[in-house]
């Protein structure tokens, strides 16, 4: 394969990465690397990969669950690119992101939308909030989490030193309003489950804390309820999860916040031992 070959595969698979996660992946360096021309082998060589150095083998038992690696031969060398700090660029990634929301159309729902709701908070947090899906309120101003429902989360979150002013972000599954309030359909969970992961991508948080069953299996891939899975936790894409009540859930049952207490204090002690500082920037605006 020569060098011009490599490239065509190389942009193939940005190409694929970017369509099937919404954004342009962290995975590819904006610098396209430098292929070397591969020395000629006679067609008659045979190499048996045994006697190949270690450092020249291809490893094949590690994958990534975004896009595909490309895998580079000892003999090609691959131009180093200095990656700019996340600060810098996940903004820009985020507002890529709600760009494309903003013109979806691949469920019903957006027939009903007044506006989507991608998502609001620090654009490098260290917990990322994931409920359902937007109500009134949120259909109406386009953030999520506005309405009573979310002051309530506003309150539960500024008791473990949160915010989204300062140190979270907050989404849910689907970015459009469901009719009445009902629970999204699978399809439709599904039809925005790209534009979550990318988000998820760029924000890199440090903790993901699911609010709710219909955000817990739609992130976790399960058919238990947040009373099962509430108490411990979880992995996505190696990030700790943790499973409470819908704020909702308690304005209507208030006997459900004695334990939704216990797991934000679960939640707080995981926090401080991978975060020491994850409070330093903490503004309570919930007052």
């Amino acid at each position: 394969m020569n060098s011009q070959e490599k490239m065509q595969v190389y942009n193939l698979l940005k190409t694929a990465s970017d369509a099937l996660l919404g954004f342009s992946s962290p995975a590819f360096n904006e610098n396209q690397p430098v292929f070397n021309e591969n020395p000629q082998i006679s067609a008659s060589a045979s190499v048996k990969t045994q006697d190949l150095p270690d450092s020249s083998k291809q490893i094949e038992s590690e994958t990534v669950k975004t896009v595909p690696q490309v895998s580079i031969s000892k003999q090609t060398e691959v131009k180093q690119v200095t990656e700019k700090p996340f600060s810098t660029v996940s903004a820009p990634q985020l507002s890529a992101i709600a760009e494309k929301i903003a013109r979806c159309q691949r469920c019903p729902l957006c027939k009903e939308r007044n506006k989507v709701v991608p998502g609001t908070g620090n654009t490098s947090p260290f917990v990322l909030v994931i409920g359902e899906g937007p109500g009134y309120e949120e259909n109406q101003q386009g953030l999520p989490f506005v309405g009573p429902a979310g002051q309530l989360l506003d309150k539960m979150l500024a008791a473990i030193e949160l915010s989204r002013n300062s140190n979270t972000f907050i989404t849910n599954i689907v970015k459009c309003r469901p009719p009445m309030n009902r629970n999204p359909y699978p399809e439709e969970a599904d039809a925005c489950s790209s534009f979550l992961q990318a988000q998820i991508a760029v924000l890199k948080p440090k903790m993901i804390l699911c609010a709710g069953t219909v955000a817990a299996k739609n992130l976790l891939k399960t058919e238990l309820g947040v009373t099962k899975l509430r108490g411990q936790f979880y992995e996505y894409s190696g990030i700790p999860v943790a499973v409470t009540y819908h704020p909702s859930a308690l304005l209507r049952d208030p006997s459900l916040k004695r334990p939704a207490w216990e797991d934000l204090k679960m939640f707080k002690i995981k926090l401080s031992e991978i975060a020491p500082e994850y409070n330093k920037a903490f503004v309570n605006t919930s007052l």
